[in-house]
């Protein structure tokens, strides 16, 4: 007889969920109460808070709403009650994707419904609270880019390298747990990145799309790290299941390595594209403030010129008698103004504290 994936004797009884195929990917779900309550208890407070901003006379878009419950939401069900939930404790592929789907996909969309803009819409009196804890110097140092970006790689990278990976199988608690601590860094990196909410401190784009690259990087290393491993993780566990169908436990290790590598930087690539996106609108947005600044500017120095010539004109306002000292009001009158139209002619960028403070490094 051939030997099990798992190398456990094919005469030990397997009590897990059946083999894995395509007909289980989509009909293979579970019940995990503690994440359905506080995942619908998120979607009746976005829902009832949609409504109010509504009754009250705001906008919000429907393609918001759509984001948060049906994308963000529905990758958070997808990632621990699905397929994904049923198989993660028997196939080490299926925890990796577990994985991809809580720290990148679900905090994603999440944060791309701006529920700490809509909390602060709904209910004002804590969105005053809010505001201000978000613009707190801690708030600045926790949401620095680099620390978000360590956190996303390492929080991941130490559950799966250390005793942290069996434990979420040995207690629901720490399962629970578990799902919660591995969105965090996701939702404060998308957070500060997107800017789609009020953030902390707003980073040029320059900033967010090296912050993201640096993201993917660190991504690919994670599943290399992984595929690389001569050792097989949570060896014991995984023998302790005995799952005798699918690939060797070798080969799963190599599926989710991939797996956390590839789509990690599925999720990551895009990402970047938006952030050059959003770099290019941003500048196009400035470049036609900072137009309109000099039409304005080019207007009134053609309305003061047009008013001296025309003061210079009137031999009233200039007067034609020398005074008494001998000198001329019309050369004195004329000369400050001049100077002052020299000082217009110089370059608007020597000023402009949008392009100076870019090369400021004081």
């Amino acid at each position: 007889m051939v030997a099990l994936a798992s190398g456990v004797s094919p005469d030990l009884a397997y009590s897990g969920p059946p083999k894995f195929t395509m007909t289980q990917a989509f009909t293979a779900w579970t019940v995990d109460v503690p994440m359905l309550v506080l995942i619908v208890a998120l979607g009746a407070w976005y829902l009832f808070s949609v409504r109010k901003v509504r009754r009250q006379g705001g906008q919000w878009g429907i393609g918001r709403t759509f984001t948060f419950c049906v994308l963000g939401l529905g990758f958070w069900v997808i990632a621990t009650m699905s397929w994904v939930g049923v198989y993660q404790s028997a196939l080490f592929y299926a925890r990796a994707t577990q994985t991809v789907l809580l720290v990148l996909l679900a905090p994603l969309f999440l944060m791309m419904g701006k529920p700490i803009t809509l909390l602060i819409e709904a209910q004002p009196a804590v969105g005053k609270r809010v505001d201000a804890a978000i613009h707190s110097g801690v708030a600045k140092v926790v949401t620095f880019p680099a620390i978000t970006t360590l956190l996303l790689i390492a929080v991941p990278m130490s559950m799966y390298f250390t005793s942290w990976y069996t434990a979420v199988f040995d207690s629901g608690t720490v399962r629970e747990l578990t799902y919660l601590i591995l969105m965090v860094p996701g939702l404060v990196f998308f957070w500060t990145l997107l800017r789609v909410d009020p953030v902390p401190k707003k980073y040029p784009y320059g900033v967010a799309m090296w912050i993201t690259a640096a993201e993917v990087v660190g991504d690919a290393f994670f599943g290399i790290a992984i595929i690389a491993d001569q050792t097989i993780l949570a060896a014991q566990h995984y023998h302790a299941v005995g799952y005798p169908f699918g690939p060797s436990l070798a080969t799963s290790q190599v599926l989710g390595g991939g797996i956390i590598w590839i789509l990690g930087d599925a999720v990551g690539l895009p990402f970047l594209a938006v952030q050059l996106i959003q770099m290019m609108r941003e500048d196009k947005v400035e470049a036609a403030e900072i137009d309109a600044e000099l039409d304005a500017r080019d207007a009134a120095r053609e309305a003061a010129r047009a008013a001296r010539q025309g003061a210079s004109a009137d031999p009233v306002a200039t007067g034609s008698a020398t005074a008494a000292d001998g000198s001329s009001p019309e050369y004195d009158a004329v000369t400050p103004e001049a100077d002052g139209a020299d000082d217009e002619e110089r370059p608007w960028w020597e000023s402009d504290p949008r392009i100076t403070n870019r090369y400021n490094r004081a």
